[in-house]
């Protein structure tokens, strides 16, 4: 009887086969792994896309019509979400410029009702509403924002109604405003975003606020118009960014002017100065002192900026400009 065994070549052909197939086993899930991490990666990204925050200066101007400097207004922007803090004149400009949508912010929060803080809120109700806005306005802001909201419509009734029932024939009712008249506390949180109403000393006004905006990623304080705030520096402890008014004291003086000898008491009571903002933020040390609302009485910025660090401050501080972007 003859025994047949396997051939050799055989064995290394089915040994080889089986390399083959592992070694290909082992790439396909090579690839699949690689797969996994991209497809995480990109999730990643895109979470992070949609949740991170940027604050964005539309206008760091004072009442002085300067050409460089449109009224008060800043943007705090979460992924697409849009955040309006004040409404100075040319706000709507500034949100074209910026890129941001014409239809309107999620929300506007007003830190007191000066007017050059509000002149461009007639232009944001009925700028965002001809550009296709067709819910109702939120807007923020201290006792009296009703009272300023109904009248502005009031004016505009005209243009409204022609708008409305003319050949244009706009959304009716899209430039409908709900008005909050807010007190101290939290007065928005939705989605990830809470918004802090912080009472703030301006002078004569009863109510003037600074706002804290908590998002998924930063934390950011504005202080709107104020004199030196305790409340203000308590809530922008640590924070990423702290956005402030700033007055160069040296060039306070009495004015040539009916009313000029009140300006260096005017100044002490509704602004704060280098000095005092250094001061301030040494304790509250924000990882980015921001200014706006910059009054420079004939000096630099640079200024400024070495007042403030003469009064303790040794973190970044940037004077900013419109449209910058932080």
């Amino acid at each position: 009887m003859v025994v047949l065994t396997s051939c050799p070549l055989d064995r290394l052909c089915l040994l080889s086969n089986r390399s083959i197939q592992l070694q290909t086993l082992k790439h396909n899930n090579t690839l699949k792994t690689i797969g996994h991490i991209l497809l995480f990666l990109l999730f990643a990204f895109s979470v992070q896309a949609q949740t991170k925050t940027e604050v964005i200066l539309l206008g760091t101007g004072t009442p002085y019509p300067d050409p460089s400097a449109s009224g008060p207004a800043t943007v705090v922007k979460v992924g697409d979400r849009v955040f309006l803090f004040d409404a100075g004149a040319g706000v709507m400009r500034k949100v074209n410029a910026a890129g941001l949508p014409l239809s309107g912010p999620e929300a506007v929060f007003f830190t007191h009702l000066h007017s050059d803080h509000t002149l461009g809120y007639a232009d944001l109700i009925l700028t965002t509403w001809i550009m296709r806005r067709t819910k109702a306005l939120q807007a923020y802001g201290p006792h009296g924002l009703k009272s300023m909201t109904r009248h502005l419509l009031l004016a505009f009734a005209e243009d409204i109604d022609i708008r409305t029932k003319g050949l244009e024939r706009e959304v009716p009712g899209g430039y409908r405003v709900d008005v909050h008249e807010i007190t101290e506390g939290v007065v928005y949180e939705r989605d990830g975003v809470r918004v802090t109403a912080i009472v703030v000393p301006h002078g004569s006004w009863k109510e003037a606020y600074g706002y804290r905006v908590d998002t998924p990623d930063r934390s950011i304080v504005i202080s709107g118009d104020t004199a030196p705030s305790k409340n203000l520096m308590a809530a922008s402890q640590g924070v990423d960014v702290l956005v402030h008014e700033v007055y160069l004291s040296r060039g306070v003086k009495v004015e040539d002017r009916p009313g000029g000898e009140f300006w260096p008491e005017y100044m002490r009571k509704f602004h704060t100065s280098e000095l005092e903002l250094g001061s301030l933020a040494n304790l509250a040390k924000p990882k980015l002192l921001l200014l706006t609302h910059i009054i420079r009485f004939g000096g630099t910025d640079e200024e400024i900026i070495s007042g403030i660090r003469k009064a303790g401050f040794t973190g970044d501080v940037i004077a900013g400009t419109d449209l910058g972007r932080y």
